[in-house]
């Protein structure tokens, strides 16, 4: 593998790296830039974020879905620090294809959709530097590098919410902050401590090398489980799953539109995609024997997070509320650990962002309208802005998981492959949809139906801008559930490596269990033979 790994890197233009230098370097130019120059500062971003936008696409037009092995493309290495083997190592899958599409797409339309209230200096260096962040940690094949970028981007979005947000902005940033903080501190002891262990194993100098550390598989059972759990802790909280997610709502609701838009969109997926990558990868068997509390734990998400959010007066935190039910259902077909399971969450991780991203939108122009969140104080908006209510019932019904919509797809394919691998759990989670379309639809027809309130009858619709800015995603959301073919082609044979992945190396630890099993048996029979 590694050989032709090199081969890869050394064919290739060097994009993966590009991902993440055109948006930093976008970040320090702005800082250089007047202040005064309002209109250049936010061009300026445009095109930087523009230009990782096309770099992404690029990388799908190129990108070789015929490979039946699954491997990593557009690998690059370069050595960094070479004593304890550290590197800038980067590569993409069909895992980490889409997502690092989504994030070249949600930037730009989120800079372009929303102005700050002030100093636009600041505001869209922070928001390159958060994009930076998210496509190291999509492309990041180091576990060092991974975990340097998964921290960068807790800096730009504390500043983000604190300096940006609505409210108690203070509080929400500093809550974030800690929460997520805190899980990725003990990963890093789970990092440094495979990689010592991985070298002291195989006699071999120290790497942090995510597929060498991942393909040998040279800790012990009992040790890899306890490594696991450092790891997943810090997922459970950035996704987050209950009972850790006490910090979205909050961070949500006093986030700026952008900042939302991005949180849901794309931050969010890092935990999801942590579970994917450095979870079920580096720890098949760990995964494997856990998997029924992360079972558990997305059920109780998707259930709770429902629920609660049929509670909500506020309407932005009604759409945070539902990021941990759709979340849930991403955690669900994760463990379910089977193809169509894990082809339905890493498609969902991709619907998430598209639908629950154009909510937030929605939810800001609303507010900018209005100058309030309250659903109570919403009703009738209809009548006065039927193009918002249009595309507003399009993304809400995606969200939902409405046939024909790309909602819909993700959470087939995940209730399908968890209902073949564990039942009950399918049967559940499925209460959840019924509930969605419950806390959805009724939110909908208090905001945007009935009796129509004074403050209500003059809002203005939809303007050209914010048309053109709501397009893209719609128009995703009706492909994406029309002819998913296109995604699932390229993502397909990468998860197929990953459940054979998974199933040989828990077979190796059942497949002792099982001799002995056998044995036993045949002595007993022998022995009443004899008798």
């Amino acid at each position: 593998m590694t050989s032709l790994l090199a081969t890869a890197s050394s064919a290739t233009f060097p994009v993966l790296p590009a991902l993440l230098v055109v948006p930093s370097a976008g970040a320090l130019f702005i800082l250089f830039l007047p202040r005064t120059r309002k209109d250049l500062i936010k061009l300026t971003a445009l095109i930087f974020s523009t230009t990782t936008g096309a770099l992404s696409l690029w990388l799908l037009s190129e990108f070789d879905s015929d490979s039946q092995s699954g491997m990593f493309q557009f690998v690059s290495r370069q050595s960094w620090i070479s004593d304890f083997g550290i590197s800038w190592s980067f590569g993409v899958d069909g895992i980490s294809l889409f997502l690092i599409i989504l994030t070249g797409l949600l930037f730009p339309i989120a800079f372009f959709a929303v102005d700050p209230e002030h100093n636009e200096r600041s505001y869209f260096a922070w928001m390159l530097l958060l994009e930076a962040g998210v496509m190291g940690v999509f492309c990041a094949l180091d576990l060092i590098l991974f975990f340097l970028c998964f921290e960068v981007v807790l800096v730009p979005m504390y500043f983000l919410i604190s300096r940006w947000g609505h409210g108690n902005r203070a509080y929400a940033a500093t809550k974030f902050f800690l929460f997520t903080m805190a899980g990725s501190a003990l990963m890093l002891v789970g990092i440094i401590t495979v990689a010592f262990l991985h070298a002291k194993n195989l006699g071999s100098p120290v790497t942090f090398d995510l597929i060498q550390i991942a393909e040998s598989q040279t800790i012990a059972q009992g040790t890899a489980r306890w490594l696991f759990l450092t790891f997943a802790l810090a997922f459970a909280v950035k996704i987050p799953i209950f009972p850790l997610h006490t910090w979205l709502p909050d961070a949500h609701t006093e986030a700026p539109t952008a900042g939302s838009v991005i949180l849901a969109g794309v931050l969010l997926k890092l935990g999801t995609y942590g579970l994917l990558r450095f979870g079920l990868y580096l720890f098949p068997e760990a995964s494997h024997f856990f998997a029924p509390v992360f079972l558990t734990l997305g059920v109780v998400g998707i259930i709770y997070g429902a629920v609660v959010a049929a509670m909500q007066k506020d309407l932005k935190r009604l759409v945070a509320y539902s990021s941990i039910a759709h979340l849930g259902f991403i955690v669900l077909g994760t463990f379910a650990l089977n193809t169509e399971a894990l082809q339905g969450s890493v498609l969902q991780m991709v619907n998430h962002g598209i639908s629950t991203g154009a909510l937030f939108l929605l939810v800001g122009m609303i507010y900018e309208r209005r100058h309030t969140r309250q659903i109570d104080e919403l009703g009738g908006l209809q009548h006065s802005a039927p193009l918002m209510a249009a595309f507003f019932t399009v993304v809400m019904l995606s969200s939902i998981g409405l046939p024909g919509l790309n909602g819909f797809v993700g959470e087939f394919l995940i209730l399908l492959g968890t209902f073949t691998a564990h039942r009950w759990w399918a049967v559940i989670a499925t209460i959840g949809v019924v509930l969605a379309a419950l806390y959805l639809l009724w939110a909908y027809q208090r905001v945007f139906h009935g009796p129509v309130e004074k403050e209500n009858a003059e809002v203005a619709d939809l303007k050209t801008k914010e048309t053109l800015v709501l397009l893209p995603l719609l128009a995703l959301i009706v492909f994406l559930g029309i002819y998913p073919k296109p995604v699932l082609n390229r993502m397909e044979n990468s998860v197929k490596a990953l459940v054979v992945h998974i199933e040989e190396h828990v077979s190796e630890f059942e497949e002792p269990v099982n001799r002995y099993s056998q044995g036993e048996i045949n002595s007993k029979e022998s022995e009443k033979g004899h008798d």
